[in-house]
């Protein structure tokens, strides 16, 4: 079945006085694979101005801007349309080497970023209670292990906005048991790359699970890779696989290599951001002509 998605993500920067010299890196570009097509993509601001696309190490397409003064208000709006689907559906389970095989991804320099730890993907003693405390260790098949993690997550976590800050570390979830798809998804990984698995973040969108409008936010899950397979993503906040309504935007070792906006500006008042996200969805029977 084959998806389409339209977005429009709007971000308001407001400033309690002009700022000077904005710059500022964007990640919000959907990734370009074999089985997401971007249509469309289009960015916008207020001030207007130049915009520069970049690519970075992981394949990621960011765009940088510059504005050199701003009054009370940065406005950035991209607008997207991407084509997801058919999507292969994965093995139920791997062959008996299946971690033998993975072990040997330790000597390949590709999967090393996502085999070690991060800025917010890394061991804790925190992290070592936690596994205990719930039983979770690596099975015989690394696939069927890496699903029972997900929804082991799912389980004995809950989703709590507002709980933890972008900045939060997985200690912070791990104390209190509550956060954001961003913390399910660092906790998560921090497992996968304890037990030999690459594993890697991404960020990106949860489209509606019916055709029509909805508004959302900016969504994160991991994706981890197994021989034979490739990558295959989980969503533990949703206790499920990466499917149609996952609509992929960036990848790489954890949020701090992909945040939807990283910038800075000089001037003595502080800036607050505000985020909207609507996304249609059109199931391919409703599909526009294709060129």
């Amino acid at each position: 079945m084959t998806v389409t998605y339209r977005i429009e993500h709007r971000m308001y920067f407001r400033y309690a006085a002009p700022a000077e010299d904005s710059v500022m890196t964007l990640y919000i570009c959907p990734l370009r694979d074999r089985v997401q097509l971007v249509r469309e993509f289009f960015v916008e601001t207020q001030p207007d101005g130049t915009l520069f696309e970049f690519n970075d190490p992981f394949g990621n397409t960011g765009h940088f801007l510059e504005r050199p003064r701003v009054r009370d208000e940065l406005r950035v709006v991209a607008r997207s349309t991407v084509e997801l689907g058919p999507l292969g559906s994965a093995p139920e389970r791997l062959d008996s080497e299946a971690w033998t095989r993975l072990g040997r991804t330790a000597h390949n320099i590709a999967f090393w970023p996502m085999l070690h730890p991060s800025h917010f993907v890394a061991p804790t003693p925190a992290l070592e209670k936690f596994l205990e405390t719930h039983g979770i260790a690596p099975g015989d098949d690394p696939l069927v292990s890496t699903r029972e993690l997900c929804a082991t997550l799912y389980s004995v976590l809950e989703y709590a906005p507002g709980e933890t800050t972008v900045d939060s570390p997985i200690d912070r979830i791990l104390d209190t048991g509550r956060g954001v798809c961003q913390d399910y998804a660092h906790l998560m990984a921090a497992v996968l790359r304890g037990w030999g698995i690459p594993c890697r973040y991404v960020s990106g969108y949860l489209g509606p699970a019916a055709a029509g409008l909805a508004e959302g936010e900016s969504h994160a899950w991991v994706e981890a890779w197994f021989p034979g397979s490739g990558w295959i993503g989980f969503d533990p906040t949703n206790d499920t696989e990466g499917d149609e309504r996952h609509i992929r935007v960036a990848v790489g070792r954890d949020y701090a290599d992909v945040p939807p906006t990283r910038g800075t500006f000089r001037g003595a008042a502080g800036s607050v951001l505000d985020t909207e996200v609507v996304i249609e969805r059109i199931d391919d029977a409703d599909s526009p002509d294709q060129d």
